[in-house]
């Protein structure tokens, strides 16, 4: 008797603001710009694309499109894509102890 596998989903576990706010925040420090855009697309298709699409005011289909593996959506498009999950961009030192100047 074989094993049967599917593909893992991340949507489907990103069902509280902590938890997508924790994974958005992880994949962010990873650098990995590329696979940043791949969680985005993974929080849009937890929250659903439509809605997410209606509240950033894009197109679904250009929505689809940025945050394909092959997408390069411009900053303003993250930005939009991010208030419409309840997020914001904020700024730390990369170093914590850095002193402030």
């Amino acid at each position: 008797m074989g094993i049967t596998t599917s593909k893992w989903d991340a949507s489907k576990y990103l069902d509280s603001p902590e938890m997508i706010c924790e994974y958005l925040k992880t994949t962010l420090e990873e650098g990995d710009t590329d696979l940043l855009i791949v969680a985005i697309g993974n929080v849009a298709k937890a929250k659903g694309m439509t809605e997410i699409a209606q509240k950033a005011d894009l197109n679904r289909q250009n929505l689809y499109k940025a945050l394909s593996g092959n997408g390069a959506p411009k900053f303003d498009t993250v930005v939009k894509i991010l208030q419409a999950f309840g997020l914001k961009l904020t700024l730390a030192p990369a170093d914590e102890t850095m002193p402030a100047a």
